[in-house]
């Protein structure tokens, strides 16, 4: 009995005081209002607790402001503050719950927000434009902040401030910073950063721009670099071939050119073998192998480097191609249809040693039917349409290749990957997520591809030859080694069980031949023999099958 008085007298004293702390003893539950709140994306929304106290004896209620945890269901539609105010981020529904500690336990209450998308409409009528204030805004030092306001331009002509409703973003973190829906820019290091700010404007979404330049501190430092090509095959007779140098900023994951920079420092392992200049040209000396060593030094003193390797022959030096590579070397999309261009980049022994083949070479997936490949050889295409554009019409992942001839006959050859990854939904997932690269009522693959070619620098008399489905040998047969005309990439079709039951195999051949020398295959396949035999033959076994209908396999001949 002396206890229950004592309890109840400390109730009364706690309701008569103050919520904070002690209130909560007697707290039986909670109840948020409103239950339920439309918002529009922008929109805040304040929300409220009223606690019910008693321990279910002489029941009192009274407003709650402390003591209380607030979450978001779903952040990406809204977002709460620890006092219950909610802001309106994205179109959907949220549920935004608090809870308080109460006599039996944990206790909590919720509201539904639903969320609209932003129709951009304002007094005076639609956004049509935004304008950063000011334009261009420069501090000293590091710490130091800017404060940035939007203003936006309706229909009707009328300015409005939105500075609170954009969607605020810096294009190095590593320079500035900016609060997301504030516009306050704070400096981080030395340099010059764009300051962009997004409104949405029914589905539309219009853009402001400023600059915001930071006059001291550090400079952004490199956290690698990477030389293009890493490796590359010139004559003694004093053959040349750039080499580019890409230094990469760590904070932004941005690359730039930094090949004649003076702040990159270009060496060979062996002048007597190959020389290279403080440009990045390299000049074959005397036969042998050396490494080429790029040191890219920071303003802060620190050092990040590279190699490439160079391999001098006695041979007559091939007019002009040297080498061809393919920038960037994969590239994954998330959805069908999306697309991807890559660049096919040539090196030359003459001047202009770097030049953009992206629109003269042959393209060729090892998917065609469902990652084609454009180049502008084709006819279906307008005059200077863009090449290299792989579609993505499923899922799975496909070699892309670039094929260039030089003015001496020889090929060469450059491969990437485009990747279009299956991504399953999971509607129970928070938030949600509706799945990628979903084919939809796309019908199984029905025939495979099987897609050939060489990796290796010998481009005179190399020969790979496969068997049709049937056993018909040399069905496929590529390469200048066969008698007549033969392809440097070359592919074929093959049927495919879609039940799975039954897989075929087909043998690459890597036949005999004088003056060849075999180095071997890529992965893609069981080799046998498993050493290669630089003579010959080898053979290369391929499994294809629903699960793996399209198979890229080279030979490296050298």
């Amino acid at each position: 009995m002396v206890a229950r008085r004592a309890f109840r007298g400390l109730l009364l004293l706690c309701l008569g005081i103050s919520l904070v702390g002690c209130a909560v003893s007697g707290l039986d539950s909670i109840q948020v209002s409103p239950a339920s709140q439309a918002l529009t994306v922008g929109q805040t929304t304040q929300l409220s607790v009223v606690g019910t106290y008693g321990n279910g004896n002489h029941l009192r209620t009274q407003p709650i402001t402390n003591g209380l945890t607030w979450t978001s269901s779903n952040p990406s539609v809204t977002s709460v503050t620890s006092a219950g105010l909610v802001a309106a981020v994205g179109a959907g529904t949220s549920t935004v719950t608090a809870s308080a500690t109460a006599f039996n336990g944990v206790t909590s209450s919720s509201s539904t927000i639903t969320v609209a998308a932003s129709t951009g409409g304002v007094a005076g009528g639609s956004v049509i434009s935004l304008a950063v204030i000011p334009g261009a805004q420069s501090v000293a030092a590091p710490t130091q902040t800017s404060q940035f306001i939007a203003i936006g331009t309706t229909s009707s002509g009328a300015t409005v401030n939105l500075t609170n409703q954009v969607a605020w973003s810096s294009s190095s973190a590593q320079i500035a910073t900016i609060g997301s829906a504030s516009g306050l820019a704070t400096a981080v290091g030395k340099g010059t950063a764009t300051i962009t700010a997004l409104y949405n404007v029914g589905g539309t979404v219009v853009a402001g721009t400023a600059t915001f330049n930071v006059t001291g501190g550090a400079a952004q430092q490199y956290t690698a670099v990477s030389i293009t090509p890493s490796s590359q095959a010139i004559s003694a007779s004093g053959q040349t071939s750039q080499l580019i140098a890409l230094g990469t900023f760590g904070s932004t994951g941005l690359s730039t050119n930094v090949t004649d920079s003076s702040q990159i420092a270009w060496s060979s392992s062996t002048p007597s073998i190959a020389t290279v200049s403080s440009t990045g040209l390299i000049t074959g000396v005397s036969v042998g192998n050396s490494t080429i060593t790029a040191l890219l030094t920071n303003p802060d003193g620190s050092v990040v480097s590279n190699t490439a390797s160079v391999a001098v022959s006695n041979t007559a030096a091939p007019e002009p191609l040297l080498s061809l590579t393919i920038i960037p070397s994969a590239i994954t999309v998330g959805n069908l249809q999306d697309t991807g261009n890559f660049l096919a980049i040539g090196t030359f022994s003459t001047v202009p040693y770097v030049r953009d083949l992206t629109n003269s070479v042959t393209w060729i997936s090892s998917f065609p039917d469902v990652f084609p490949v454009n180049s502008n050889k084709s006819a279906t295409l307008p005059v200077g349409s863009t090449a290299g554009v792989v579609t993505a019409y499923g899922s799975g992942s496909a070699t892309i290749i670039a094929e260039a001839t030089s003015t001496d006959g020889t090929i060469q050859t450059a491969t990437a990957t485009f990747n279009c990854p299956l991504a399953l939904p999971n509607p129970s997932g928070n938030p949600p997520t509706p799945g990628s690269c979903i084919a939809g009522t796309q019908t199984p693959a029905l025939k495979a591809t099987i897609t050939i070619y060489n990796e290796g620098l010998n481009t005179s008399n190399w020969l790979l030859t496969a068997p049709s489905a049937s056993g018909t040998p040399d069905v496929i047969h590529c390469g200048p080694g066969w008698t007549g005309s033969g392809g440097s990439v070359c592919s074929a079709a093959y049927p495919i069980d879609p039940t799975g039951n039954t897989v075929l195999t087909v043998v690459i051949t890597a036949p005999a031949q004088t003056g060849v020398a075999f180095g071997g295959w890529t992965s893609n396949c069981v080799a046998n023999p498993v050493v290669p035999d630089p003579v010959g033959p080898n053979t290369c076994t391929i499994t294809i099958s629903p699960t793996n209908p399209n198979v890229t396999v080279a030979g490296i001949f050298n």
